[in-house]
């Protein structure tokens, strides 16, 4: 019989080689960050970027810096974030490991929204910007109904594979709807929404910084909350009702929850796939399976993975650039492929 003083000491090894693996990941993703801020046409040199930050820098260092790279690189981190927890938020609920919000078109629907505004209002200019998260908002919360009530079955609820298929189906119809909606816009409009389907990170001031942060502010810290919820979710239906959870009530309040943070992180990045899944995946072969620790391990690699995805794009054919999203998409597509053949074996 194993002393439990000894079983107490291995969990608090692991606990904190867990905790250690998050530091890690966050020290990798504030390095990408440095390296993020002088990537791009006009070069800074270390010093010369100390000396921005620092408030020294010449007027065309601190309008690089200030007004062009960082409110990108922010934006990157912030929506990296928000699409991790997401697809980590999905996952739990649905018991789906291949579950995203791109996958599933909840990105989409959050993508047509903002398409359909702009089809109907000619300029972008007169979209306000703190309104497009509530748009986006609207059209991945319509489409998540859509296709929740479409995979449901009296009986069996939601399978895996049955809300799989029902989400890329939706999604393929939604980009459809797109495609037709590009047909009658302005040339200007219709490369706005050209950038926005490959994923570009097209919102790159402080407006748009100050339009995705509060969504997060307070949907991060309710999603931490939850951590115990998407545990016991986990254990299945019947031991979640056991322990006294409300089971519809919870899943209902954490799929807005994963609505929201999609749908905000859409509004200014585009659609971009992929973070969603790859995110909570390597999350959970790092740490575990438990949420207190896969849920701040999923939004670091999630903030790394779309700033490094950003940057690397910046920088492979500068002056031009590739979106992050295609870049994403180069190493999630055979990632979701290399999980689809693993989960059907």
């Amino acid at each position: 019989m194993i002393d439990k003083p000894y079983v107490s000491t291995y969990q608090q090894s692991r606990q904190k080689r867990k905790i250690y693996t998050i530091l890690l990941i966050l020290l990798l993703t504030v390095i990408a960050f440095i390296i993020s801020m002088n990537t791009g046409f006009i070069r800074l040199s270390p010093m010369e970027l100390l000396e921005t930050l620092l408030g020294m820098g010449t007027e065309k260092q601190n309008l690089t810096l200030f007004e062009f790279r960082l409110p990108r690189i922010v934006i990157s981190v912030l929506v990296g974030i928000g699409l991790a927890l997401s697809g980590c938020v999905l996952q739990g609920v649905s018991g789906n490991a291949l579950a995203d919000p791109g996958i599933l078109g909840i990105n989409a629907g959050a993508g047509l929204a903002v398409v359909l505004f702009i089809s109907f209002f000619p300029t972008t200019s007169d979209v306000p910007v703190l309104f497009l998260p509530i748009l986006a908002f609207v059209g991945a919360g319509v489409t998540a109904a859509v296709i929740y009530a479409l995979a449901y079955k009296r009986g069996e609820g939601i399978t895996p594979t049955r809300l799989l298929l029902t989400g890329i189906a939706i999604a393929a119809g939604i980009s459809a709807a797109m495609i037709i909606l590009t047909l009658r816009l302005t040339p200007d409009n219709y490369q706005f929404v050209a950038v926005w389907l490959a994923g570009s990170i097209w919102g790159s001031n402080w407006m748009f910084v100050l339009s995705v942060l509060p969504w997060l502010l307070i949907l991060i810290p309710y999603v931490f909350i939850k951590a115990r919820v998407l545990n016991t979710l986990n254990l299945g239906e019947v031991t979640a009702t056991g322990l006294g959870v409300n089971i519809e009530k919870e899943r209902l309040l954490l799929l807005a929850a994963a609505v929201a943070l999609a749908g905000a992180s859409v509004a200014v990045s585009g659609g971009i796939g992929f973070v969603g899944l790859i995110g909570p995946h390597l999350a959970r072969q790092l740490v575990g399976g438990k949420h207190q620790f896969v849920i701040p391990a999923s939004a670091a690699i999630g903030a790394l993975l779309l700033l490094s995805a950003d940057t690397i794009g910046r920088w492979l054919i500068e002056p031009s650039e590739i979106p992050a999203g295609i870049v994403v998409s180069v190493i999630g597509a055979p990632y979701f492929l290399y999980l689809l053949a693993k989960s059907k074996a």
